[in-house]
């Protein structure tokens, strides 16, 4: 069965190449979730195995870290992996703090590092 990744605060370019990158390297599918409202209706309605967030959301520009935050305060969705998606050690450094997993940046979206963290979870 498909693993289920939910990508939270991404621009429609970046969701798309998450998106084509996990479904051609595992049997995953990608919801997106635009905030933390909708991220947290996804959570609560769907079987997620993985949710990542970007630093800053595309909607409105709020800190992904916080959404982080409240996932792992709640109890039902604490143990779902997470992962901050940005470039920034000290921005992955606060989200690990937060309970997340050490994520990958755009930039090093398709490196096999990232393939590797990624199947950990996803394989």
């Amino acid at each position: 069965m498909a693993k289920r990744v939910l990508d939270v605060g991404n621009c429609s370019f970046d969701y798309s190449s998450i998106r084509k990158m996990i479904e051609s390297s595992f049997d995953a599918v990608v919801l997106q979730a635009h905030d933390e409202e909708d991220a947290l209706a996804t959570l609560s309605s769907d079987q997620i195995d993985l949710v990542l967030v970007n630093r800053r959301l595309d909607a409105d520009r709020s800190d992904g870290i916080e959404i982080i935050r409240r996932i792992k305060r709640t109890a039902e969705l604490a143990a779902i992996p997470t992962m901050v998606v940005t470039n920034y050690p000290e921005h992955q450094q606060r989200a690990v703090e937060a309970g997340a997993e050490w994520g990958f940046g755009k930039a090093e979206l398709n490196a096999p590092e990232t393939i590797d963290k990624l199947k950990a979870i996803l394989e």
